[in-house]
């Protein structure tokens, strides 16, 4: 719940200097049966309504963080919206996934790709315009979808959030995501945030080589999540490949560059 991250912060993460944490999805999702974690990567819409909480606590939880030296990074999902099945969301919007209708943000057919399966990663055009398992491809080159998602965006901006993770980047143009990045407004100065500050952004691009999409072809829009340092990683702790070859980690194994990179385990 926000409110229980607002307490978490307050009480064991601040103040010894700035750190971080990233939250899941914020944005109201389809309720599936059973309720699994991965119900919150199917947007019905953008209103801030979740299990966590609603946008009044999510709010407060962000401001609570600030003070406390904790900066929230948003997990945002703007690559597609709900599959079938998702019909019904976490603040009582409805949606016709079918017939990609979505009338709480409002989205209609005319904002999507053409229904179509990836079955094929060494093909661009397929990973970036067809459907993620079923997920309704938003057409990020529209301009009425440029317009919605970066309302979306600068709205948890205009709440005091520092940044974002965008999901699925790598099934989004990079040019569409430019468009995207330059209409987001600098950070809440009434958050603590140095004047003129533009929010962090990381691209979710799973890159591990040999295929069509090259992380290379974000990095010049933002960061990206550098899937090769845990894959690396967990070789040599493994037993898999030698620890002396650690000496030059880094891009000497094809990673990304520091400033261009989140890496995780």
């Amino acid at each position: 719940k926000w409110d229980d991250i607002a307490a978490e912060c307050e009480n064991f993460l601040g103040p010894q200097g700035y750190a971080g944490l990233q939250v899941s999805p914020v944005n109201e999702n389809a309720v599936k049966s059973g309720r699994p974690w991965w119900e919150r990567y199917q947007p019905i819409s953008y209103k801030l309504t979740t299990r966590s909480g609603n946008e009044e606590q999510f709010a407060s939880m962000v401001r609570r963080c600030n003070n406390a030296g904790v900066r929230t990074y948003v997990d945002v999902i703007f690559n597609h919206m709900a599959a079938d099945g998702g019909t019904y969301g976490t603040a009582g919007s409805t949606a016709s996934p079918s017939s990609k209708s979505y009338p709480a943000v409002p989205y209609s057919s005319l904002d999507f790709n053409p229904t179509c399966a990836i079955t094929n990663y060494n093909d661009a055009n397929q990973v970036r315009n067809c459907e993620l398992v079923g997920l309704r491809d938003l057409n990020q080159g529209n301009s009425y979808v440029q317009e919605k998602v970066s309302d979306f965006l600068n709205h948890l901006i205009d709440l005091g959030v520092a940044g974002f993770r965008v999901d699925a980047a790598k099934h989004m143009w990079p040019a569409d995501l430019g468009v995207i990045y330059g209409r987001l407004k600098n950070l809440n100065t009434d958050h603590g945030f140095a004047s003129g500050s533009r929010p962090y952004i990381v691209q979710e691009v799973i890159d591990m080589g040999g295929e069509a999409i090259s992380k290379t072809e974000y990095t010049g829009l933002g960061a990206i999540t550098e899937f090769r340092h845990s894959d690396s990683i967990g070789k040599i702790f493994r037993g898999k490949d030698k620890l002396t070859y650690m000496s030059n980690w880094g891009t000497g194994w094809g990673f990304a560059a520091s400033d261009r990179s989140l890496v995780f385990v």
